[in-house]
């Protein structure tokens, strides 16, 4: 019984063969589903390039970080001392070959970071505030430029007392093209945030790129590489804040895992331009 059958097997096999490869492509088909493919996620508005001297700003500050030092006369380093899980220390900021490098690093038992600003020498409202930098490599700590109002903890509605507008932060666990955009305003038990804005572009952990903010009476407006990405108008501060560009640490020792050490935010320039 056994022996005829797999001589029945044996014989009808090539049948079988041509069978199966005549209908496995018929299967392959039937089993497609309709594709859609999704809309973008995290893009710019436009594709339109905004320049802001074609738009009528002029430029009225910059740094172009020349030198072998920080210029005092426009920046101060900020927030020395602890900061989070670790400390702001001045001797993680250096200006050479005309880059500001903002370091990250862990230093026996300190975990350091540092951070610059403008709040003692340059306050303003409105404009297109710009800068030229290259990101971090880790993930963990992270890159930042952005603007403080020095009265935001004194009152809650921020045409009067101002905002924190965060130009970009550079948070390489999201993803190493996303970025993040926000505004906070009303420090204490009342805040508010308008955010996480995000944004994605290939290539953004390589090399520079620009990153900028357009701030009217109207709305801010964020900027990579002079692409539009969000656009809005709460939070909406109408007073003088200073810049701030900053490498952050964390604050759990989790967040520092996948960190580099020694690592760097190197900025080429920071331009402010107004009407």
């Amino acid at each position: 019984m056994i022996i005829n059958l797999y001589l029945y097997f044996m014989k009808n096999l090539f049948t079988i063969l041509i069978l199966i490869t005549t209908l496995l492509p018929a299967c392959r088909i039937s089993e497609k589903k309709p594709v859609s493919v999704p809309a973008p996620k995290n893009t710019a508005l436009s594709q339109e390039i905004f320049d802001p001297l074609e738009e009528g700003y002029k430029l009225f500050w910059q740094d172009n970080f020349s030198g072998n030092e920080l210029d005092t006369t426009k920046w101060k380093t900020r927030g020395n001392g602890p900061r989070r899980i670790g400390y702001n220390d001045p001797s993680m900021v250096k200006v050479e070959d005309g880059n500001l490098y903002l370091m990250y690093d862990i230093k026996k038992d300190s975990i350091m970071g540092c951070a610059v600003g403008t709040q003692a020498t340059f306050n303003t409202t409105y404009g297109y505030f710009e800068c030229r930098a290259r990101l971090q490599r880790g993930d963990g700590p992270w890159a930042a430029f952005w603007m403080q109002s020095p009265q935001i903890s004194q009152g809650e509605d921020p045409a009067v007392y101002g905002a924190e507008i965060d130009i970009f932060e550079y948070f390489r666990g999201l993803g190493e093209d996303h970025m993040t955009h926000c505004i906070h305003w009303a420090y204490g038990p009342n805040q508010q945030s308008v955010g996480a804005l995000n944004s994605e572009l290939e290539g953004l952990s390589k090399g520079f790129h620009t990153f900028a903010l357009e701030w009217t009476p109207e709305k801010y407006a964020f900027f990579i590489d002079g692409l539009k990405y969000h656009e809005l108008s709460k939070g909406l501060s109408h007073i003088d804040q200073y810049m701030i560009l900053s490498m952050e640490i964390p604050s759990y020792l989790q967040g520092i895992k996948n960190a580099c050490a020694p690592d760097t935010f190197i900025v080429d320039y920071v331009k402010v331009y107004k009407k």
